[in-house]
């Protein structure tokens, strides 16, 4: 009663602070996704993006990051859409990290105006990784010939039931090349003079966001809620922009979901796929310690 009551009265008279969107973006970035396979894509941050952005009273949108990485593609799309949004609304961005900013979850934080962390947070890991699992035996083991026909020589290549041959693995290493020299252009057009001049940025390495501080990968160490009420006043309040509600009222996946729930219903509707999907998606948070 009394926030409506608040409402009615001349703003001259109230006592509120700027209020501040956040929207939290959360886990292995990949194309596709569902309520079994929850996934950090555009097509899923979309709707929560345009939302925040279009509060016409806040200065700025606060963005929460944590996610290992993924897919380059879905990354540089969100980051992409962040910064259209920005200008188009003429709206600051600043970017939290939890846990993890790393490889395609650092190229999204790069949307970022000015990015945070905490001291302990991992930020970095520029370069570009591909991973999979081959079975070239299983076959054979379980009695099953594999029949495979296909116009053009290379339709099959880095078939994970055939040996890896040199010419495939050349192959991708030279996409992997062209990928990463994106994803450097991307660090040295938003980071600019503020990048220290350390060939290690580059490399795929990761470090703390101590260490992040003093490569002029992040801006400042601090957690949202301070950051916040230092920069817009002691009545600055942050409202989380949540996502829409799917079948049953859970939350569309990729903004603000777990890591891994519903893992075992996904591992029991899609057998051997999901696993092999589980034990990817937990290979990335593992190489930083998650």
């Amino acid at each position: 009663m009394a926030g409506f009551l608040r409402k009615l009265m001349p703003k001259r008279f109230r006592k509120e602070g700027v209020t501040i969107p956040v929207v939290r973006l959360q886990g292995a970035i990949m194309a596709g996704g569902s309520q079994l396979r929850p996934a950090l894509n555009l097509a899923a941050v979309a709707p929560v993006l345009e939302k925040a952005f279009s509060d016409k009273a806040a200065p700025a949108v606060a963005i929460s990051i944590n996610s290992p990485g993924g897919s380059p593609v879905q990354s540089r799309l969100i980051f992409q859409r962040i910064r259209d949004l920005a200008a188009e609304k003429n709206k600051r961005v600043l970017v939290f990290v939890e846990d993890v900013a790393a490889s395609g979850g650092y190229m999204i934080a790069l949307a970022g105006d000015e990015i945070f962390a905490d001291p302990t947070s991992i930020v970095g890991s520029i370069g570009v990784v591909s991973g999979g699992f081959g079975f070239p035996e299983l076959l054979k083991k379980i009695g099953v010939e594999r029949r495979v026909y296909t116009a053009g020589e290379n339709k099959v290549i880095l078939d994970p039931f055939k040996p890896e041959r040199e010419s495939d693995i050349d192959y991708l290493k030279s996409l992997q090349v062209e990928i990463h020299a994106v994803f450097i252009d991307m660090v040295k057009a938003r980071r600019g003079t503020r990048l220290a001049d350390d060939p290690d940025i580059f490399s795929g390495l990761f470090w703390t966001g101590q260490r992040g501080l003093a490569l002029g990968l992040i801006d400042g160490l601090a957690d949202m809620r301070g950051e916040i009420r230092r920069r817009y006043g002691a009545n600055a309040a942050l409202r989380l922009v949540s996502p829409a509600r799917g079948l049953f009222g859970r939350k569309v996946p990729g903004v603000g979901s777990g890591l891994l729930s519903l893992a075992g219903e996904r591992a029991g509707a899609a057998g051997v796929g999901a696993l092999a999907e589980i034990a990817e998606e937990k290979a990335l948070w593992a190489r930083y310690g998650q």
